[in-house]
């Protein structure tokens, strides 16, 4: 059965790429030369490449409700059947004619959330489908989520799969665990709705992505606004909301909400505090897991996120533990890759955003500059950067986890095959600062971005 099922698969995936290099080869919009793409087809495609196939039945996916589907997993000469309720997701990507999108597995009868275990990955039930296409090198995201978790700052699992919807072939995707609740995600204590008592987490976004209710409200029910601006004043103005992610909007109850606002507030006020804490021992340390700032303040700069600290920025905090940081979430649009409030350039402070950009709509909480004026923050920061630089972070560590990854999708020709079904190479995409003619040009780009910028931080994250 399972040997007849990927012949059917690989017959119909020949026809369909011979319909394409047909097609291309008419086409005023090819972005291969024909050459490229006999090869593509007839030679060396992947049999056992990680592959996802979803059966609709017939729906069309949308963003929200979920709508039930079929899921068969492929890999590792197995295969294995969910039934599952997808959406798409995101926020600008939802623009992007490649969608992500968001899935709960089910029981049989799609009554119920089942936890499954996709990719060896600890078993759940939401997952996200990531497909990069900003991102022409493909790996942005799985880059960065990979050198966080080498540095012991959890981030989201993350796998390479050839994606099938309807049995159209949608090219390269990333599985990613959702941020959530979970002993083995974001591991905090329960919300007890009867008691009032349990973890949270929250996020720095737009209030527009999941979570939101609206595109232009800023209701209590899924947000509120920090008490300070960009100065550290008080104000009833500030531009940052923050907005409810566990417990769910729709869940928590009013003392919890006061619980979270109030953690907020005590850490802001005490960096707000004109009489600021310079010591070997500040006040602060008592709000915060110092830790997880630097590893959060130090994967953004390495990357200089143009999201980074404003948009996808999550935070969460057990009720008898610190604030924490993270997990890290969304560079799609790193290292270089965005053409606006200098994105692009390898040099300057990813967290001075806000004087780089000060019409901009979203900004940087003033934590980060508050943080940059205390001494004690800034010898932790740079010790922790001199440590990682010796070893995993270092340009030969980065290198070697992207020639890895490119190794193990060059050999499976997934790299071509994406690009043969969204012809975007050579073409700009929003927000693209650089546009390579082919994949190796994109992989150049970013490889020598890296260097510059590491060479940057290494001259001045001890200058602070």
């Amino acid at each position: 059965m399972k040997l007849l099922m990927n012949s059917s698969l690989n017959i119909k995936r020949l026809i369909f790429l011979i319909f394409l290099a047909f097609h291309y080869s008419c086409s005023k919009q090819d972005s291969f030369e024909n050459n490229e793409l006999t090869t593509v087809i007839f030679e060396n495609l992947s049999e056992n490449f990680p592959t996802m196939k979803i059966n609709t039945n017939g729906r069309q996916i949308v963003d929200e409700p979920k709508i039930m589907a079929d899921l068969t997993v492929l890999e590792n000469d197995n295969q294995s059947n969910y039934k599952i309720g997808i959406e798409i997701r995101g926020s600008s990507s939802q623009s992007f004619p490649k969608k992500s999108y968001g899935f709960e597995s089910k029981n049989s009868s799609y009554t119920e959330d089942l936890d499954i275990s996709i990719g060896g990955f600890p078993s759940e039930e939401d997952w996200i489908l990531y497909g990069p296409y900003t991102d022409k090198s493909l790996i942005r995201n799985k880059l960065v989520f990979d050198l966080s978790n080498s540095i012991g700052f959890k981030a989201s699992n993350t796998k390479f799969y050839n994606l099938f919807i309807n049995d159209e072939n949608k090219g390269l995707y990333v599985l990613m665990e959702k941020i959530k609740r979970d002993i083995n995600r974001v591991n905090i204590s329960k919300f007890d709705e009867n008691s009032d008592v349990g973890g949270f987490i929250i996020k720095i976004d737009k209030p527009t992505g999941e979570g939101a209710t609206c595109n232009t409200c800023y209701s209590e029910l899924f947000s509120f606004r920090s008490n300070y601006n960009t100065n550290g004043d008080i104000t009833e103005e500030s531009g940052i909301y923050f907005i409810y992610h566990y417990p769910k909007p729709s869940e928590i109850n009013n003392n919890q909400k006061q619980y979270i606002i109030s953690s907020v507030n005590s850490f802001e006020s005490v960096l707000a505090k004109e009489n600021f804490d310079y010591s070997e021992s500040p006040d602060y340390l008592n709000f915060i897991d110092i830790d997880s700032f630097i590893d959060f303040f130090i994967i953004n700069e390495l990357t200089k996120n143009i999201d980074g600290y404003r948009l996808s920025t999550y935070l969460y905090k057990d009720p008898n533990g610190k604030l924490k940081m993270g997990p890290i979430w969304d560079f799609n649009l790193a290292f270089g890759n965005a053409n606006y409030c200098e994105g692009s350039k390898a040099t300057g402070w990813g967290y001075k955003f806000n004087s780089v950009c000060p019409g901009d709509i979203w900004q940087i909480p003033f934590w980060w500059d508050r943080l940059m004026e205390s001494e004690y923050f800034k010898d932790r920061l740079k010790n922790r950067w001199e440590e990682l630089r010796q070893n995993k972070l270092s340009n030969l560590t980065i290198n070697n986890i992207i020639d890895s990854h490119l190794k193990f999708l060059s050999n499976n020709n997934i790299i071509n095959e994406n690009f043969i079904y969204w012809p975007i190479l050579g073409k700009w995409v929003w927000p693209n600062s650089f546009i390579g003619n082919s994949h190796d040009e994109e992989i150049n780009f970013l490889r020598e971005w890296i260097d510059r910028r590491l060479s940057w931080l290494d001259q001045h994250m001890g200058f602070l």
